[in-house]
């Protein structure tokens, strides 16, 4: 099957604020096949700047290579620090094997029959923006809250989240916070204190990746439980995974396909997290609606049990409208609804 490989930059709706600086685009490339003029296959390759380890210079190059492998070890072909090559790769072949390229896994997401529960995301931000955003969220009826920290003064955030307390009691909104390691492992501890008092449900990467030493001590004698997510990255075989998981001992994993290396690697992290009692989520990683989708109809073939980090579409100016809606603080899907693929339509077969 011939394919094409097209550069796709997203432009943010409004700046998305991280410990990590602010994102006002990202870059992702879609894989995609048609024959006449039919689409038969579609996949997302996408960055976020100062995380992906993909180099942007040697996506199309790397996806050129794994390909030229069919039908043999495609996935074997892409290298460890290409983990966003391999979902694309990954998605973009079992596209290809489906009646609709967007249509993967036959189930009741599928039909619009369930959805999958889903936090709602707050960026970072001054105090009373984030303030904003979060009275919006409840508004829409999201019962599970995550918010972005360590951007702007801790006290203001710790004000901040203690004002939703006096709001909304643990019953009525469960808080999840995501530090995307900002804090010093000498302060760290401190600060999980605090936030633990506030009755948060855990906490996404307290410090820096690769201080396994520190992150295993924390999770040992924090009161608040924590969620590993960049520590994810780059972890390459199983037993670098297992020997993460039983010296670290996180309360939760927290799994990003584009950032892991897909799905059948995010798999392997949930047989090995749940043989060794550890809880796991997943959540997209700003994608367009056709990585969005992957993730989220992959999930659906799970027994969902909490809040998902999925997104909900609506970040970019230029996303690829789609069937996924947001109802009732869940990700559905319309089976009656219809794929923009237009800007695929120059495409040659």
């Amino acid at each position: 099957m011939s394919y094409t490989i097209i550069p796709h930059t997203l432009d943010f709706k409004s700046p998305g604020g991280t410990s990590r600086g602010v994102l006002y685009s990202k870059d992702s490339w879609m894989i995609v096949a048609k024959v006449n003029d039919d689409l038969v296959g579609i996949g997302e390759c996408s960055l976020i700047q100062n995380l992906s380890p993909d180099y942007p210079e040697s996506i199309e190059a790397t996806i050129s290579r794994a390909l030229s492998d069919v039908p043999h070890s495609v996935l074997r072909s892409v290298p460890s620090n290409f983990p966003a090559v391999k979902f694309g790769i990954e998605t973009f072949i079992k596209s290809s094997h489906c009646k609709h390229p967007c249509e993967m896994f036959e189930n009741d997401f599928l039909r619009g029959e369930s959805g999958i529960p889903i936090n709602g995301l707050i960026w970072m931000d001054t105090k009373n923006q984030m303030f904003l955003q979060i009275k919006e969220k409840i508004k829409q009826g999201y019962s599970c809250i995550k918010l972005k920290i360590g951007a702007i003064d801790f006290s203001e955030e710790l004000s901040l989240l203690k004002y939703i307390r006096t709001q909304f009691s643990d019953s009525d909104i469960e808080l999840r916070v995501d530090a995307n390691g900002a804090f010093t492992p000498k302060e760290a501890l401190d600060k999980l204190r605090l936030l633990a008092a506030l009755d948060i449900h855990s906490i996404e990467q307290p410090i820096r990746p690769n201080q396994w030493s520190e992150m295993a001590y924390l999770c040992a004698v924090s009161p608040l439980p924590i969620a590993l997510d960049e520590e994810l990255i780059g972890i390459k075989t199983n037993s670098e995974k297992v020997a993460l998981l039983e010296l670290i001992k996180p309360h939760y994993i927290i799994l990003k396909p584009s950032l892991v290396g897909g799905w059948s690697e995010a798999e392997e992290w949930i047989t090995l997290a749940k043989e060794r009692k550890i809880g796991w989520w997943a959540t997209s990683a700003l994608e367009s609606n056709i990585g969005l989708n992957a993730i989220a109809q992959w999930l659906s073939t799970f027994e969902i049990t909490m809040p998902q980090g999925l997104g909900t579409g609506g970040l970019f100016t230029n996303n690829i409208n789609s069937p996924l809606y947001v109802k009732d603080a869940s990700l559905w899907y319309d089976p009656e609804g219809n794929w923009d693929l237009s800007i695929f339509s120059k495409i040659t077969s």
